[in-house]
C-alpha cells in the first residue's frame, strides 16, 4: 500500500537511538525526508548515515531538549536548513530512572517532566505555526502502557506519559481538521532504553536483585505480558508510520498500543 509519505519532512526528537532511530529508517524507507534532533552526537551521526544510505534526505542537529532554551535553539538551529518546513512531528524523546516512589527525588521529578512532558509540549508549541501551512500535517506522541496501566515503578515516567496523552487529546481537538494529533503507547521494548548503563534493565535488576535481563524476563512474568517477550523498535516504528501516513487519514485523537497485550482493560 501506499503511504504517501514520498518527499514529505518529518522531524523526530531522541533520534539516534532505540524506538527514534528505528522509526527514523522506516520513514526513510518510505522515500520521506528526515530532520533529526538527539544529545548523543555520535549516534545521531551513525543514525543519519544509515538513513543516507537509503539515498533519503536528512538534516540533524546536536541539542539537549531537557530545557526551553534548549528546545528552541536546537528547534530553530533544524528548521533553518530545511527547505520545506516540517509535515510530520514525532516527539519520542523522554527518559525514566525506574526506581521505588520513595527514591525518586523531586530532582528526578523534575528532570521527568522537563524531558519527558516538556520537551514535547515546547517542541509542538513551536512548531505548530509551521505543521498548519501544511496539507496533511500529522503529530505522534510517543506514550506508554504505563500511561493507562501504571506500574509500581517507575511512577514519574508514568505519570508524565499521562499527561502526554491528555495533551494528545487536546492538540486532536484544537488542531483539527488541518493536524492529525495521535499517539503511540508501547510497552516494554528492548533499545537503549532498557539497555543503556542506568536504564531500565538496570533498575529492574537494582529492584528485583537479579542480573539486568534476568530482572526484565522476571518484570514481564509478573506483567502476565500474553506475548511472553519485549517488543522491538521496528515494531513501534511500523505503526508510527502508519499513523503519520495517508493511511491513517481518518484517525485522529487515538492511542495505538504496541505492547504485546498488556493493556487488559477494555476502554
Amino acid at each position: 500500500m501506499n503511504t504517501g509519505l514520498e518527499n514529505r519532512t518529518v522531524l523526530i526528537t531522541g533520534a539516534a537511538n532505540g524506538i527514534g532511530r528505528a522509526t527514523a529508517l522506516a520513514f526513510a524507507r518510505e522515500g520521506a525526508r528526515l530532520a533529526l534532533i538527539d544529545s548523543d552526537a555520535t549516534q545521531l551521526a551513525k543514525t543519519q548515515a544509515e538513513i543516507a544510505a537509503y539515498g533519503a534526505e536528512v538534516w540533524s542537529v546536536v541539542a539537549d531538549l531537557s530545557s526551553a532554551a534548549g528546545c528552541s535553539t536546537g528547534l530553530e538551529e533544524l528548521l533553518r536548513q530545511l527547505p520545506d518546513g516540517v509535515d510530520v512531528l514525532f516527539n519520542n524523546v523522554g527518559q525514566a530512572d525506574p526506581k521505588p516512589f520513595m527514591e525518586i527525588t523531586d530532582e528526578q521529578w523534575d528532570r521527568s517532566f522537563q524531558i519527558t512532558l516538556m520537551s514535547a509540549v515546547r517542541i509542538t508549541r513551536q512548531l505548530l505555526p509551521v505543521l498548519r501551512k501544511k496539507e496533511k500535517a500529522a503529530i505522534v506522541m510517543n506514550a506508554s502502557d504505563l500511561a493507562r496501566q501504571p506500574e509500581p515503578a517507575p511512577a514519574d515516567y508514568g505519570a508524565m506519559k499521562a499527561a502526554m496523552l491528555s495533551v494528545t487529546k487536546s492538540l486532536a481537538r484544537s488542531e483539527a481538521p488541518t493536524i492529525r494529533v495521535n499517539a503511540v503507547a508501547p510497552g516494554p521494548i528492548w533499545s537503549t532504553f532498557w539497555s543503556r548503563p542506568g536504564g531500565f534493565a538496570d533498575g529492574l535488576a537494582a529492584i528485583h536483585h537479579l542480573p539486568p535481563r534476568q530482572a526484565v524476563d522476571h518484570e514481564m512474568t509478573l506483567r502476565q505480558l500474553p506475548l511472553e517477550r519485549l517488543g522491538e523498535p521496528e515494531e513501534v516504528a511500523n505503526v508510527v508510520v502508519f499513523l503519520a501516513s495517508e493511511l491513517a487519514s481518518y484517525i485522529t485523537s487515538s492511542v495505538w498500543g504496541v505492547d504485546g497485550g498488556s493493556i487488559r482493560s477494555i476502554l
